[in-house]
């Protein structure tokens, strides 16, 4: 798996991360709020909690897709390594190295 794509799929786990939070404190809201009378008061009530509906689906859509995602990437660096054995040792080593190199220089 490339940097990027590993970054990458760092920042949606962030933001599925994020989402969760949102979510739930929305409902906090929400349940805060349960005793609040009023006609208008009522309509937003049910607009939020429609909406916390449709948040709650894309965000498990969102989640279930990056879950897939990283299991490609692991199964196409897995796949590498099998098919590739030392190219992976070498690629380790190298990787190893120049952190070492980093560390040392510090």
């Amino acid at each position: 798996m490339s940097e990027a794509t590993e970054l990458s799929t760092v920042n949606k786990q962030k933001i599925v991360a994020d989402m969760k939070v949102v979510v739930a404190d929305a409902e906090e809201i929400l349940r805060a709020t349960a005793g609040a009378a009023g006609e208008k008061v009522g309509e937003l009530r049910e607009r939020i909690q429609e909406r916390l509906r449709d948040a709650k689906i894309r965000l498990a859509d969102a989640e279930a897709a990056l879950l897939d995602k990283t299991k490609a990437a692991a199964r196409a660096t897995d796949d590498f390594v099998h098919d590739n054995p030392w190219k992976a040792v070498g690629i380790a080593a190298g990787i190893g190295l120049l952190l070492g190199v980093i560390i040392g220089r510090r």
